[in-house]
Order: C-alpha cells, then sequence, then structure tokens
C-alpha cells in the first residue's frame, strides 16, 4: 500500500467514525473498539448501506493497520456510509483537497501555465473522452460480494454484437465506453438473471445485487449430496428472517392470501420443486438487518 493509499485509508477511517458517532457511542478512536460498539457499526452500516463486514474483517481492515487496502467493493462499501458515492469519488475529492495546497505555492510562479494547461487537456479530452463504469456484484441475502465464482457479464450496445466478460476476483467489472448508458446483464449459476441499465451520472451506487436463486442452489445441493451446505443455507434464511415475520403467499388468480410460518417458507425455500423453481419474491422489508415482511407469489 503506497502512502498516498494510507494516508486515504486513515481519512476514510476517521469519517466512519464522524458518521457512526452521529447517532451513537464509542471511543473516537476506532482501534479502541469492541465488542458492543463493532455490533452496532456493524447495525448502522447496514442499516445505511444494505451490506455488512464480518467482525473478522473489521478487525484486519478497520481495528488495526493493514498492510494492503481492502477490495474495491468493500472500499465503495465504506465510502458510501461515509456519504460519498464510492471510493473513486471519495478519492478525488481528498487528493483535489491535497493538490489544492501544493498549488497554492506555485500559483503566482505558474499562473499562465495552470490556466493554459486544463484548457489544452479539456479540449483533448474532449475529443477522445470515454466515460468508466464500475460494477461489483453483491449477494442480496448476505450483502457480501460475489467472489466465489466468476460471473457472466454480456453487455448490450445498440447496433452492435453484445460484449462478453466476467468478473474478477472481487467480484466486479469495469468497462469504458463512449455512450453515457451502459445496459448489461448478469448471469449466475445460483443468482436469477438480472438486466441493468445505469446513466452515467445516476451511478452512484456501484454495487448490484443479486437475488439467489433458490431452486437452482437447492437442486445442486441435492444432487451432489451437499447436506452441509444445504444446512448452512437453512441456518442462513433462519438468521435472515425475524422469528415473527410476515410471510404472505399471493396468487394470480384469485385476491386470497396464505400465511405462512417462518419454518414452512425455510421449509419450501429449501427443497427443489417445481414450486420453489416459480418463485417470485415480490416485496420484502426489513428492520434492524433481519426480514420482518416478505410477499412471495408461485408463477
Amino acid at each position: 500500500m503506497t502512502k498516498t493509499e494510507q494516508h486515504l485509508l486513515t481519512l476514510l477511517k476517521k469519517d466512519i467514525v464522524r458518521t457512526f458517532l452521529e447517532n451513537n457511542f464509542a471511543p473516537e478512536d476506532m482501534s479502541e473498539w469492541k465488542g458492543e460498539a463493532i455490533v452496532a457499526f456493524q447495525e448502522d452500516l447496514f442499516s445505511k448501506t444494505k451490506a455488512r463486514v464480518s467482525e473478522k474483517w473489521f478487525y484486519t481492515y478497520l481495528k488495526k493497520k493493514p498492510k494492503k487496502l481492502p477490495r474495491i467493493d468493500m472500499l465503495n462499501l465504506l465510502s458510501s456510509y461515509a456519504g460519498y458515492t464510492n471510493w473513486n469519488n471519495y478519492e478525488a475529492a481528498h487528493l483535489q483537497k491535497v493538490g489544492a495546497i501544493k498549488k497554492t505555492g506555485a500559483l503566482k510562479k505558474y499562473g499562465w501555465m495552470l490556466v493554459l494547461i486544463p484548457l489544452v487537456v479539456l479540449i483533448v479530452g474532449n475529443l477522445n473522452s470515454e466515460n468508466e463504469f464500475h460494477f461489483c456484484m453483491i449477494d442480496e441475502d448476505k450483502g457480501e460480494a460475489i467472489t466465489n465464482i466468476p460471473l457472466d457479464i454480456k453487455i448490450l450496445s445498440l447496433d452492435q454484437s453484445p460484449i462478453y466478460l466476467k468478473t474478477d476476483t472481487t467480484g466486479c467489472f469495469s468497462f469504458m465506453t463512449k455512450e453515457e448508458t451502459i445496459r448489461f446483464v448478469v448471469q449466475s449459476p445460483y443468482h436469477k438473471t438480472d438486466t441493468i441499465v445505469r446513466h452515467i451520472n445516476s451511478n452512484s451506487n456501484a454495487n448490484v445485487q443479486l437475488a439467489t436463486d433458490n431452486y437452482a442452489l437447492m437442486l445442486q445441493y441435492y444432487s451432489n449430496g451437499n447436506v452441509e451446505d444445504w444446512k448452512k443455507r437453512k441456518e442462513q434464511l433462519n438468521n435472515l428472517i425475524a422469528d415473527d415475520a410476515q410471510i404472505y403467499q399471493v396468487f394470480q388468480k384469485h385476491s386470497g392470501i396464505e400465511l405462512y410460518s417462518k419454518q414452512d417458507f425455510i421449509g419450501k425455500m429449501t427443497i427443489p420443486t417445481s414450486s420453489l423453481k416459480n418463485i417470485d419474491i415480490l416485496d420484502k422489508h426489513y428492520k434492524d438487518g433481519k426480514i420482518v415482511k416478505l410477499k412471495f407469489m408461485v408463477k
């Protein structure tokens, strides 16, 4: 990690502390946070970004001084928590402040150059300018980057053949284009296929949340006799859904609904039946990081 990166990470930690202390109590030095303070931060982070960090990750990258920067998706997440668009936005804002201080001393001596050079750069840049889009794929249930397998990305462009990419080891991908809008399809073996459309000016959240394809996941567990991961999935759903959650099945052909208990719904979501294959989650409401209300339909 370079000195500049180390400096930016230190500033980001201070901004994270500032954001957290707006509604919580903890030492101003993040390295002194323990137990309840860390848990409270995890909950506050989730309430603002719908994503989490583990306690181990917190100790590795925030409580201690890491030897390298966190992954870009985690930097994007923390920058968003601190009130910035993403890491690139945070980096640019703070480097701009540093640059402004350095420029002050040389302004009188080289003032004419500081006016002329940006003008030339602007003219040349406009002739060959491209927009850079950057996205990271996030598991909707876990709130974590999807890094266990590369996902297929199909860039859709007008009057052009699709361009095929894959996410990298951080679950992210970047794409340069002269177009101001990007449209792409995300395909994953164990997540539902989704089509994303984003304008460069509205690219404030580079995280793309993907819903789990429970049928494909359960079929894989059953066909391979993977009991251990099947149990983990049940436990994950158990932790994700509140004990008193209101769970409704809405029917297409009539206006009636059916109420499910938490355990009945988990059972329905962990057996690879044709019903599971056609489940469509219509709406979800969270409170304190848990689902408290859910509506679904079987197509």
